[in-house]
């Protein structure tokens, strides 16, 4: 054989090996490319790890005995749950992702109770003032599609009293509605300014109001604490929150009358958020939700609600 017909055939074996090498890097290229997107593909849904986050909270008032609780409430679950556990007595403490944006639902309503509240005291308003609206003007006022609007035709008509109690009670929205006709949005806005609730929206141009859990909890703070009203004022706001009505997520294994508190849902996300009364060790508990099962999110929230009731009824130290 000529060393030229030699040559040739190397040449040859070695394009055929230069191929398969080829061959076998773009298959180890695209097995990365894949793995990387597949990665980016599922790194949402680590969101909805319930503990993937980091406590704000000094380590002296963190407390690992109510994250154990949290973790058995929720396991299993794909939601996502924001949560603030306070104790306002002993200073025992727990969050997870406190500083998550949720829609806010019925939460909001809070804002505008407060806010009414505050313009009642301040004389601007009397809790026997009639209000009274077209139901078709308020669903354009409020850019409320008329075709899926939970009332569609029709007037309202209540007194401010009335008005509040219906909201919070029975989360009534179009109660809600003429609370913030008369109260306006921008006044609610500036209440949330002015008690550094900085990070929710009141929602405008038809865009969902949103807020966090440690908003929420700042605000059950500042109510307990009788920092958003007077003694006469801020007794009414709790008052309201006692008799809420709708009862199945916090206060479902709860004592009767042990409770204030304040339920939202929209689509996915179910919320609720109250100071629980405990002899002498009462807390706040806030848990903001986005789950595909607001139903079962709301059978854990009542566990999880039931579990630290327990842990508080035993706790004299964190």
């Amino acid at each position: 054989m000529s060393d030229d017909l030699i040559y040739k055939l190397s040449l040859r074996r070695k394009k055929k090996g230069s191929r398969l090498k080829k061959i076998f890097y773009l298959f180890f290229i695209l097995a990365v490319i894949y793995i990387i997107f597949n990665n980016l593909i599922t790194t949402p849904f680590s969101l909805y790890n319930p503990f993937s986050n980091s406590q704000n909270i000094p380590d002296s008032k963190f407390s690992k005995s109510l994250e154990a609780l949290v973790q058995t409430s929720l396991a299993g679950s794909e939601g996502i749950y924001g949560i603030v556990i306070k104790n306002l007595k002993i200073e025992e403490k727990y969050s997870n992702l406190e500083d998550k944006i949720f829609d806010a639902g019925s939460l909001y309503k809070l804002w505008v109770m407060a806010e009414t509240i505050r313009q009642v005291q301040n004389g601007q308003l009397n809790l026997d003032e009639t209000l009274s609206e077209d139901i078709a003007v308020l669903n354009k006022d409020f850019n409320i599609d008329p075709d899926s609007a939970e009332m569609q035709r029709g007037t309202i008509t209540l007194t401010v009293d009335q008005s509040l109690n219906q909201m919070i009670t029975i989360s009534h929205n179009y109660a809600a509605l003429l609370l913030i006709k008369k109260i306006g949005l921008s006044s609610i806005k500036d209440f949330l300014q002015n008690n550094n609730l900085d990070k929710s929206t009141v929602g405008t141009g038809g865009e969902n109001p949103t807020t966090t859990p440690s908003d929420i909890a700042l605000f059950l703070e500042k109510l307990y604490k009788g920092e958003l009203a007077s003694v006469e004022y801020t007794q009414k706001m709790m008052d309201l929150l006692k008799r809420q009505t709708l009862n199945d997520k916090l206060a479902k294994y709860l004592p009767t009358d042990s409770i204030a508190h304040k339920t939202g849902e929209i689509g996915w996300f179910s919320h609720d958020a109250g100071i629980i009364f405990l002899d002498g060790k009462d807390y706040l508990i806030v848990v903001l939700s986005e789950t595909n099962s607001p139903a079962g999110a709301e059978e854990r929230m009542a566990n999880l609600s039931k579990a630290v009731y327990e842990h508080f009824q035993k706790s004299t130290t964190p």
